[in-house]
């Protein structure tokens, strides 16, 4: 038997009702209706105990977030040319589908709770087209159109941490105290706490007064290569921050040394300004 399960238009039974007779295409009732709707497909079969648990986990989970995806799910017995399409060696196996391609993917029983936080991080969010827009129009230097999208998906969506680390980007050098309080929201995620860390330390000079550092002989070089950082002038600033690196490592409390880690993970150790400091950044201990 082959279930088909869309939970945005008829109840659960129903559907499996008329799965029994309606004849299945994966091609039309996942690849292409996932350009409309994120579609969920569980790979199981009858003589599976572990699909069996899976089973009403997903089902509950496809009624509750009703609308945000659909579930179809597909008996690997019945279809074993769809299941080596998409080389399913274990089942209960999961992928979810959008814009035709597959967007993350799981094997196994997991409980409700694990299935939720995969959905939460696999589900495409509905401002997701307008953050890769956004990503466009910086790699294009078009930062005020970019500034505006994200604050609309920001607006809409707060919990978006992608949108979130974009904007904070974007607002370092005008708005630190603002991307100050954004690094602490994205701490709340793994994958963006050392981006977090980079914005902190990047945004505390950005936003410092000259009074905040004490009186040293490095303390004109610092506040030098701070304002060379708030024009943006990266290379600069890392030539000036090892400067004061090679003279007093430990002034503002190792500044000098966290600062230009942190732009070198801003800029990505491949940026050219990056591989151009980098050595030496590291002959300066």
């Amino acid at each position: 038997m082959v279930s088909y399960s869309d939970t945005t238009f008829l109840p659960l039974l129903s559907l499996l009702s008329m799965a029994d007779t309606a004849p299945f295409d994966f091609q039309c009732d996942v690849i292409e209706r996932s350009f409309d709707i994120p579609v969920l497909v569980d790979f199981w079969a009858e003589w599976c105990a572990p699909c069996r648990m899976l089973a009403p986990v997903l089902e509950k989970l496809a009624e509750k977030h009703a609308g945000s995806w659909v579930l179809v799910k597909v008996n690997t017995e019945e279809h074993p040319e769809v299941a080596s399409r998409f080389q399913i060696r274990g089942i209960p196996a999961v992928m979810l589908f959008s814009g035709g391609e597959v967007r993350d993917s799981f094997t196994g029983a997991l409980s409700e709770p694990q299935v939720e936080e995969w959905l939460r991080k696999a589900v495409p969010g509905p401002h997701d087209k307008d953050v890769l827009m956004a990503e466009g129009f910086m790699k294009e230097g078009k930062r005020s159109m970019a500034l505006s999208l994200l604050e609309g998906v920001a607006g809409h969506e707060p919990g978006n941490l992608r949108a979130l680390s974009l904007l904070a980007r974007l607002k370092l050098h005008s708005h630190p105290e603002e991307v100050l309080r954004m690094a602490g929201t994205l701490d709340s995620e793994v994958e963006y706490m050392d981006f977090a860390d980079t914005l902190r330390t990047l945004a505390r000079l950005l936003a410092a007064k000259p009074a905040d550092f004490p009186e040293d002989g490095v303390r004109d070089g610092y506040l030098a290569a701070i304002e060379l950082l708030r024009r943006e002038d990266f290379d600069g600033a890392l030539k000036a921050f090892i400067e004061v690196l090679r003279s007093n490592r430990g002034y503002d409390d190792d500044g000098s040394r966290k600062a230009c880690i942190a732009i070198f993970r801003l800029l990505g150790e491949e940026h050219e300004v990056s591989m151009r400091n980098r050595r030496a950044f590291d002959r300066a201990f």
